[in-house]
């Protein structure tokens, strides 16, 4: 018995030494001083890009400096604005920002505003280095100045026109996200000035006649047109759910239908799985609403079938009519069925503008492979068909982003 216990354990050893040989293989691998380095430094500089997206302003600023101080290796920072006006230092209340390194380093940034990095040896040994940090294109955005008590050589002064570089990457996609997001607001905008002043006419006068020969209908339609208006016009994000899409719609063909009657026929299919998938907001307004008002109006009524499928990671809407239809040369520039980079409608064509601007937000969101597709013919009605992915980073009801 003594022996067989001798050989279990010595078999025991043997594996757990094997398992240690593993384990400090593995630590040596995978974490090296080299590679803890790396890490640390991407880590710091993705803590200072999280403050930099945000544009470059005292708060921002603030947030930033430790991260770009740790990554310059430097006694102190500072940045400034494109104006020269100091937004952040750190340390804020450390001995190295002396009155003469305070001056010296102003004095510094003013030089710099050319363009060009700035070194300066103050009075009490402490080098000032003030570095601009310039778009691809050149444009001043502010300036970094550092402070070091040790002599700045050619790698120390490497290192801090490479964070700079970095600094100011970070503020070129912030003016870039700034200017997505205006541009975004701009096409909803000119999507709320595209809902038919007609329609909204024409409503009203629908639910006066209802007035005196129907109170209760009349006051239904009320308020629908309310629900209508607050969700077209109110201040949120540039996204919504499907959902919500659907419903506001429901309220536009509710005050239709009390317009025609009979003579308007909706036929609604919708996946109850994409219900709540992400669409720009106001993407199915005008698609709706110029079937009603380009395809039906003008022969007295018709139908609409509005279908919502499952097409594994896309979801894919189809609004069409069996109206009038249009001739497809006014619809594209080119060959092709799509709108935007294969076929925009014509300049100037009133009717298919808000087309364009949802196929227009719907490459923006989520490339060029989901824009819409049209399908039609004079006489033989229309067919628009959008495509959304189910799930999109970046992407979710409300603005903002997904994780």
């Amino acid at each position: 018995m003594s022996g067989e216990l001798a050989i279990v354990l010595a078999a025991v050893l043997i594996v757990t030494a094997v398992a240690a040989a593993v384990v400090v293989r593995t630590r040596r691998v995978v974490a090296t001083p080299t590679e803890r380095a790396v890490h640390a430094a991407l880590h710091t500089a993705s803590l200072a890009a999280r403050a930099l997206r945000q544009g470059l302003d005292t708060t921002s600023a603030e947030s930033a400096a430790p991260f770009l101080r740790e990554l310059t290796g430097t006694d102190g920072i500072a940045l400034f604005d494109g104006e020269g006006r100091l937004l952040a230092r750190e340390p804020e209340d450390d001995a190295i920002w002396t009155s003469d390194v305070v001056d010296d380093a102003a004095r510094t940034v003013r030089e710099s505003i050319a363009g060009e990095r700035r070194v300066l040896t103050s009075v009490r040994a402490a080098t000032v280095i003030a570095q601009p940090l310039l778009t691809d294109a050149g444009d001043l955005l502010g300036v970094l100045a550092v402070v070091t008590t040790r002599d700045p050589g050619p790698g120390m002064l490497g290192a801090v026109g490479e964070v700079a570089r970095y600094a100011a990457g970070q503020l070129e996609l912030a003016e870039l996200d700034a200017s997505r997001a205006r541009l975004d607001r701009a096409e909803v905008l000119a999507l709320r000035a595209q809902i038919s002043p007609h329609f909204i006419y024409n409503a009203l006068n629908t639910i006066a006649s209802f007035v005196r020969t129907d109170p209760d209908r009349a006051r239904e339609l009320i308020l629908e047109f309310a629900d209508f208006t607050r969700y077209s016009f109110r201040a949120a994000g540039q996204y919504t759910t499907l959902a919500e899409e659907l419903r506001n719609i429901d309220r536009y063909l509710t005050l239709e239908r009390a317009r025609f009657g009979t003579s308007l026929d909706v036929r609604l299919q919708v996946a109850p799985e994409v219900l709540g998938v992400v669409v720009p907001f106001l993407a199915l307004q005008p698609l709706v609403e110029n079937a009603v008002r380009h395809g039906l109006a003008g022969r007295g009524g018709g139908s609409i079938e509005i279908i919502a499928r499952d097409e594994g990671s896309d979801c894919v809407i189809t609004v069409e009519d069996d109206g009038v239809g249009m001739d497809p040369a006014a619809l594209r520039t080119g060959p092709g069925d799509a709108l935007g980079g294969d076929g925009s409608p014509a300049p100037g064509d009133s009717a298919h503008v808000g087309l364009t601007n949802v196929d227009h937000r719907l490459r923006a969101a989520f490339g060029n492979d989901y824009g819409l597709v049209v399908e039609t013919a004079i006489g033989a009605g229309t067919k628009v068909i959008m495509r959304v992915p189910k799930f999109r980073s970046g992407v979710r009801a409300g603005g903002g982003a997904y994780g």
